[in-house]
């Protein structure tokens, strides 16, 4: 003979919950590479599956030295933005319908470290998901993925 505990009637069965003790709040770094948008759709469709909202962070560069010299940064920086707000816009116009997420397009200034840390934690981020770094020299220094993974304050997902 087994025993068993409390039987449960078919409706509790039914209001069995699953996936709502998710993230929130998923913030996505972009920055137009082909990683870091394959991090945003990764994210997005994290999102969708615990109705979290997408919060999607372009940190636009400072770049003190460039200004000196009258190269128009901030403009440079503000077209990469524009730039990825309308890909964004386009991309959810394609899957309306199919699927449909909340999304909201962030700008921070700095490095990206520092703009994602600053992003997660004025927007309450409960996960931060990021592209695999591409370049060769962050073996030396660091990449920003590392860097948030070792901050400790947040799952963080690196998407290749």
């Amino acid at each position: 003979m087994t025993e068993s505990g409390p039987q449960e009637s078919p409706a509790a069965a039914s209001r069995f919950e699953r996936g709502t003790d998710g993230p929130k709040v998923i913030v996505a770094g972009v920055d137009g590479s082909d990683a870091s948008l394959r991090a945003a759709a990764y994210a997005g469709g994290l999102a969708r599956r615990q109705n979290a909202l997408l919060a999607i962070v372009y940190v636009q560069p400072v770049m003190p030295a460039g200004a000196a010299l009258g190269v128009p940064v901030a403009d440079a920086t503000g077209e990469v933005a524009e730039e990825l707000v309308a890909e964004v816009r386009a991309a959810t116009e394609r899957v309306r319908g199919i699927w449909d997420v909340r999304w909201e397009f962030h700008t921070f200034p700095g490095d990206a470290f520092n703009g994602l840390v600053s992003a997660a934690d004025e927007l309450k981020a409960d996960a931060v998901v990021v592209g695999l770094s591409e370049s060769a020299g962050h073996r030396f220094i660091g990449s920003v993925a590392v860097r948030l993974v070792k901050a400790g304050r947040w799952p963080v997902t690196v998407v290749p």
